[in-house]
């Protein structure tokens, strides 16, 4: 990465932190602002930077140049807009994050009334008894006033909040390490996600290409659109992890606050992002350049501003939040939105319950006014309007995000989900009761999978007979991806199925509590938290009836255990907090070794997790970049170097590419680079798009081939030479 590269990537970075800054909440009452913050100030980028990329893919002008400018333009915004929002609060005498008490008349609805009560009292107009505001935060004004916030809470902190917080800082920081030794390595990275950058790059716009990877063109690039401003900002792919480790970072912080918005102390929030960050799958996820902790970041985001919906009305710019949170979602992981669904009508119906009780409150009729009526209750218009305006708004937002992506597979494909390969492979083609339980089940099976094989064995002869006798095939087609077989050991640390069954237990046991005795969890939140359990559970039911079984569906599900999580933390606060004389001694004891045994995991993840760990044969400290690359397939690495170096000695110019649908086609765009750093002249010689043709093989100067070689000589024009070598292949011309 050169120098000016460097400097160019500093300036997104330092563009979000401005407009945090700018972001600082002024209502009152505001929960964890200085986090509600960054949850604004990463929904704002990321909606520029999908914005930034179709505006200029659609001109063409996929150029570093352009990039460029659209950041320091961007910069020099929220530089204006940071500044504004400090010298306006020093104007103000108060601090950058004013927070001030909120009167016993807010207006505040008892959210369980939206779902089942929650153990208030509905008929209630006012329940701040129920769902107190936070004391005001003791933030001060700019970063010296954030530092002393934070050395205070250190100073106050207890012992054991103190291990939490190291621990969770420990890991994040050595992880950042990982990523940025690291080269990307990740199997779909080398397959689909990384090319499809490198196309966008070479062609300069978004158009579709003939390939033999329909996933190149079909799977949402929300995340790849990300990369592709660091590949063009810094000319290559050095930083490209940073985006899943800022992803990661923005979910330990979000889950905080969530367990903050729900009830949680200092302690609980602390609970919460120690067992997200523990876990093995998070752990990985945030050294790599796999897509899943984006989307699971996202959906984050939605939770949280939905979460601060249910105790007052909605604002202009949440709504907006709201929108990019949706669109973001879709334009990254479509699975998400099975997550974001669930939480927006919850927010819907928060927004109609405050403003039915607002009405009822302020227009209670005098005895003696003739035209009351007694004992009728209507939903107000205003507030129906406001709460379906918001809603058109928000949908409004997302398909700005999303809708140039989904317009242009609709016009190649015929349909906005793309080709029927992809409709059929991944979603679920039964959605009988008996064909969704055995779902569940195998999903379930594989989460919370252990080292144990006898369990593992018990468990899945279990299943696997229980199919049988309702009439279910367990590896049928309909319900099972591919040509996959259940069971499939999913307990090593490897990061596109390692399972999570500390944090899965823990949050399905903050989950039953949480939804059958609320108050014991969190006694002033109980209503929001009960509702926020139904969400959580709905959202798992959804993923379970919607998503087939595979090996890697754990990652898939990422995003629910970034929700389920602050559920986990609030029961494990309770559980401290509640138990008294020795049953508090043995509560104690088991919370400390399931904390134990979760950090040990996260630990040994980061440590000798796949494929890239600290320690051990592959080790970022010990092994070459371009051995980084093939861990996943070490003998690949000098096949691709070898047919490479061939090519470019003949002088080829424009080289056809012969794969199939899982082939690494990466590796291609590293190696075949011209002398001047641009990229190659790569054309597919197959097309899974039928509006897109392959280019003749005779058009080409040389072919480079994965796979077969069966595959690549019946693409090979007749006297050309083919020279194959295990998984790489090449063929040249005569006199070449």
């Amino acid at each position: 990465m050169s120098a000016a590269g460097s400097l160019l990537a500093v300036v997104p970075a330092a563009a979000v932190l401005l407009l945090t800054v700018a972001a600082m909440p002024r209502e009152a009452g505001a929960v964890a602002p200085l986090r509600l913050a960054v949850v604004r100030a990463a929904l704002l980028s990321g909606a520029y930077a999908v914005l930034v990329v179709e505006v200029l893919g659609a001109s063409h002008a996929l150029t570093r140049p352009a990039f460029a400018i659209a950041w320091l333009l961007f910069l020099i915004a929220a530089a204006t807009a940071a500044g504004l929002r400090w010298r306006r609060a020093i104007r103000l005498g108060q601090p950058l994050a004013a927070a001030p008490a909120v009167s016993t008349a807010s207006r505040t609805v008892p959210v369980g009334a939206v779902v089942s009560g929650g153990g208030t009292d509905v008929a209630a107009p006012v329940a701040e008894r129920d769902e107190p505001a936070p004391a005001p935060p003791r933030t001060g004004r700019g970063p010296a006033g954030l530092l002393a916030v934070a050395v205070d809470a250190w100073r106050t902190a207890r012992p054991g909040e103190r291990l939490l917080a190291g621990t969770v800082g420990g890991l994040v920081l050595v992880e950042l390490l990982v990523a940025l030794l690291a080269e990307p390595n990740n199997f779909d990275s080398q397959t689909y996600h990384l090319p499809k950058v490198e196309h966008w790059v070479a062609q300069g716009d978004l158009d579709f290409w003939p390939t033999a990877i329909h996933r190149q063109v079909t799977i949402p690039p929300g995340a790849e659109y990300l990369l592709l401003h660091l590949r063009l900002l810094t000319g290559g792919d050095h930083l490209h992890n940073l985006v899943q480790w800022a992803a990661g970072v923005a979910c330990l912080l979000v889950a905080a606050r969530i367990t903050a918005q729900l009830g949680g102390s200092r302690r609980a929030q602390l609970l919460t992002a120690f067992v997200l960050a523990t876990t093995p799958m998070v752990v990985l996820q945030a050294t790599s350049t796999q897509t899943d902790l984006i989307c699971a970041a996202w959906v984050a985001c939605a939770a949280t501003l939905v979460l601060d919906g249910l105790r007052r009305p909605t604002g202009w710019g949440t709504l907006l939040g709201l929108g990019a949170a949706t669109g973001l979602t879709a334009v990254t992981k479509t699975s998400g939105l099975i997550a974001v669904g669930p939480l927006l009508v919850l927010w819907g119906l928060a927004q109609l319950r405050l403003a039915r009780t607002d009405q009822s409150a302020a227009a209670s009729p005098a005895p003696t006014d003739p035209a009351a009526g007694e004992g009728r209750e209507s939903w107000p218009v205003g507030g129906l309007a406001r709460t379906v305006g918001g809603s058109v708004l928000i949908l409004v937002v997302a398909a700005v995000v999303v809708g140039p992506f989904l317009a242009r597979v609709t016009a190649e494909f015929g349909h906005p989900l793309g080709p029927p390969r992809l409709r059929e492979s991944i979603p679920m083609e039964r959605h009988d009761p008996a064909s969704i339980v055995v779902n569940a089940l195998r999903i379930g099976h594989t989460a919370f999978d252990t080292p144990l094989a006898p369990l593992r064995r018990a468990g899945a002869e279990v299943i696997i007979s229980g199919a049988e006798a309702i009439g279910v095939d367990p590896q049928d087609r309909a319900i099972t991806f591919g040509r996959e077989l259940f069971p499939e050991p999913a307990w090593y640390p490897d990061e596109d199925r390692v399972a999570f069954p500390l944090a899965g237990a823990l949050a399905v046991i903050g989950a039953v509590i949480a939804l059958a005795r609320p108050r014991r969890i969190a006694p002033e939140r109980a209503g929001s938290l009960r509702a926020y359990a139904v969400v959580v559970l709905t959202a798992v039911l959804l993923h379970t009836a919607m998503i087939k079984w595979q090996p890697w569906g754990n990652r898939l599900l990422l995003y629910a255990v970034v929700l389920a999580v602050p559920l986990a933390g609030l029961w494990l606060d309770a559980l401290l907090r509640n138990r008294a004389g020795g049953r508090r001694t043995v509560a104690t004891v088991a919370a400390v070794t399931v904390l134990a045994t979760s950090a040990l995991a996260g630990v040994l993840a980061l440590s000798y997790g796949f494929p890239r760990r600290l320690v051990g044969a592959g080790s970022v400290f010990t092994t070459s970049d371009w051995d980084t690359r093939f861990l996943r397939r070490p003998q690949w690495a000098d096949e691709f170097r070898w047919a490479a170096t061939a090519v470019q000695d003949s002088g080829a110019r424009r080289i056809g590419l012969v794969q199939q649908n899982d082939n690494w086609e990466y590796p291609w765009w590293l190696l075949l680079r011209q002398p001047d750093g641009s990229s190659p002249d790569l054309v597919a010689l197959q097309s899974v798009l039928p509006e897109r043709p392959p280019a003749d093989p005779s058009s080409v100067d040389a072919i480079v081939c994965t796979g077969t070689k069966a595959a690549c000589a019946k693409l090979v024009p007749a006297g050309w030479r083919l020279e194959f070598r295990g998984y790489v292949g090449y063929a040249l011309p005569p006199g070449r």
